[in-house]
């Protein structure tokens, strides 16, 4: 179903060094990616999933900003809710029939991703990495250009 090049799979690239954030940004990339590759059938199902993740997701990480008071918290959060607005409002659409708009809002967040974890999350990472640890995150990247079969 994926016609265009914004296609997003799970890459070292997206790791931040803080293991719960990595690790649900997995799962965001799972869910996105998901849609991406669906039938127009199936796309209701992954847009409910992808709202439930979403949702805890970025209820997570609104949590830790609020209770560490993250100094730009605010940018983030508005951002976060703005997502899950379009989530909820594509979601609305498809469940009218409208499936083919689930596909373009999986790659609008496909593009929207990555700048969003370089950007905000990684400062987030950081933040949490230095008040849970006293430290900075360490991320270790494998190449998987360099590993033969």
């Amino acid at each position: 179903m994926n016609t265009t090049n914004t296609s997003i799979h799970w890459t070292d690239d997206f790791l931040l060094g803080f293991g719960p954030m990595d690790e649900t940004h997995q799962e965001f990339v799972t869910c996105i990616a998901a849609i991406q590759n669906a039938e127009p059938k199936d796309c209701l199902v992954l847009m409910d999933q992808l709202l439930e993740h979403a949702t805890a997701h970025f209820k997570q990480e609104d949590d830790w900003m609020m209770t560490t008071e993250f100094p730009p918290r605010t940018c983030h959060m508005d951002e976060h809710a703005a997502v899950l607005a379009s989530i909820t409002g594509v979601r609305a659409l498809a469940r009218q029939g409208a499936t083919e708009k689930c596909l373009h809002l999986a790659n609008d967040l496909a593009r929207w991703f990555p700048s969003h974890a370089d950007h905000l999350d990684s400062a987030l990472s950081h933040w949490m990495c230095k008040i849970k640890y006293g430290a900075k995150p360490l991320v270790f990247k494998r190449s998987v250009a360099n590993v033969t079969a």
